[in-house]
């Protein structure tokens, strides 16, 4: 039988007044237990005794709904202000709600109901926090798609060049031992390359930031999404000690006044046009360049590229010699972002790679107003101020619209499956979407998977097999 997704209907929601047409008028099943004893039990399940992926999936089974009423954590009892209580879609339909701006708002919902002090970030709400209805939400996106409009010049070639010093390295482990770990040096790679390309600052000016800037942003990072985040460490050591309380700033003030000191004195022409193109002070301009840097591109990043290496270093399909032949066929003599858009079979895995493993596997919306939430096959009254959480690790699973959604297909977004884009959400948004200064889509949305793209083809160009998995590279056949 031959497959073809549901197409995308105008609006995937309608006014409250007026329920979806042919769907039933459910009330949204589940519920959130008894005052704080029902957001603890639920804040175990999630961390402790199901753990994430298992979390939604049981309770979709119990309630046979793809949207249900659950706590997320955090929660009580040291969140005294954090209101766990949330809205799970869970499907394709219901979760494209998140993105209708007419429908909610995401003014300081990044990590759902809690958000780490302000003094993470310079004491300002940075545009991430930011509605598209607020003033300087516009100013500030127009500024981050500004920079990475000017860095596309020298974005290539700064990634491959720092890219082989990285293979360099690990060749050389490789020569005196049977493995090599690359997560801390890719992050050092992805660090210097997107310092100098987002900022225009050289990390090689300051051994300080050089050397220790990324490690500062993974303690930096750490120490707000640790209350969210589960480690995998022995319980109930995790619960008590990493789930339990926000980590005060003064942890990590001496990292991010370093990185906001290194950002002022040499990426001053960067935070200059922030000031007079965009409207910002310069402290909004560095702020805000610290938080694209280091949350947005260094982060998500530093998650991804991990799921990327690991499905292309452990397929045993021959994935491998297809990705060498298509790098060294297509994309002429040198790499550069748009060579890489002739390479079909590279730009699918790396979508298939962000629909399995989304680097932000949770997304939150807050109802403008009341209005009917649509699944698959039932719609739902939302009454404004609910907060609603979609799990895109299981949304893009959808077995209504991915064939074989558990199944790792290279090949799934090539050969005429671009249509699956509209339903590819790890941007915040569709992937067929595009970034603007109304909506919260990321503004890395198309130069993210361009980039893992371009990684993939050149050290296809390099190398004839990878062997490895997400941490560790075990062996490099250079190419002939």
């Amino acid at each position: 039988m031959s497959f073809s997704p549901p197409p995308p209907p105008p609006s995937l929601a309608t006014p409250s007044s007026a329920p979806p047409v042919d769907l039933p008028v459910r009330q949204i099943p589940g519920s959130y237990g008894w005052p704080l004893v029902g957001s603890i039990s639920d804040r175990l399940d999630y961390f402790w005794f199901q753990k994430p992926e298992s979390f939604f999936r049981k309770r979709i089974e119990k309630h046979k709904s793809t949207v249900f009423r659950t706590n997320v954590p955090p929660s009580f009892p040291f969140f005294l202000n954090v209101n766990p209580n949330v809205i799970a879609v869970v499907d394709v339909k219901s979760f494209s709600h998140l993105f209708d701006m007419d429908l909610v708002e995401k003014k300081d919902i990044l990590l759902g109901d809690f958000a780490p002090s302000l003094a993470y970030t310079g004491n300002m709400r940075v545009g991430v926090y930011q509605d598209p209805s607020e003033p300087q939400h516009g100013m500030v996106k127009n500024f981050t798609m500004d920079i990475l409009k000017r860095s596309s010049g020298i974005w290539a070639s700064e990634l491959v060049s720092n890219l082989d010093k990285m293979c360099d390295n690990l060749e050389s482990t490789l020569s005196n031992s049977s493995s090599a770990s690359y997560l801390f040096p890719l992050q050092q790679f992805l660090f210097t390359f997107l310092t100098k390309t987002l900022s225009g600052a050289d990390p090689s000016v300051d051994a300080k930031i050089a050397d220790g800037g990324y490690l500062m942003f993974d303690r930096w990072l750490a120490l707000q999404l640790l209350p969210t985040v589960p480690i995998g460490i022995l319980q109930p050591l995790e619960e008590i000690f990493l789930h339990s309380y926000a980590y005060p700033f003064f942890l990590v003030s001496g990292d991010y006044n370093n990185l906001y000191n290194f950002i002022k004195q040499h990426g001053k022409e960067v935070v200059n046009r922030g000031k007079l193109e965009f409207g910002l002070t310069e402290e909004e301009a560095i702020h805000n360049l610290l938080f694209v840097l280091g949350f947005n591109a260094f982060g998500g990043f530093s998650v991804f590229l991990p799921s990327l290496i690991d499905a292309i270093a452990t397929d045993t399909t021959g994935l491998q010699r297809k990705l060498a032949k298509e790098a060294r066929e297509n994309g002429g003599s040198t790499l550069t972002l748009n060579s890489v858009k002739d390479m079909p079979l590279i730009n699918s895995v790396v979508y298939e790679v962000l629909r399995l493993n989304p680097p932000v596997p949770l997304q939150y919306a807050r109802a403008r107003k009341d209005f009917t939430l649509s699944s698959h096959d039932s719609a739902f009254r939302v009454t404004k101020g609910e907060l609603l959480c979609g799990y895109q690790k299981l949304v893009m699973r959808d077995p209504l619209v991915f064939q074989e959604p558990e199944s790792f297909k290279p090949d799934r977004f090539a050969n005429g499956g671009a249509q699956l884009l509209d339903y590819l959400f790890w941007s915040n948004g569709p992937q067929s979407g595009s970034a603007t200064s109304s909506n919260k889509q990321c503004a890395g949305k198309d130069i993210v998977p361009l980039t893992a793209a371009l990684i993939v083809a050149h050290l296809f160009r390099r190398y004839d097999s990878i062997e490895g998995n997400s941490s560790s590279i075990t062996a490099l056949q250079r190419a002939k």
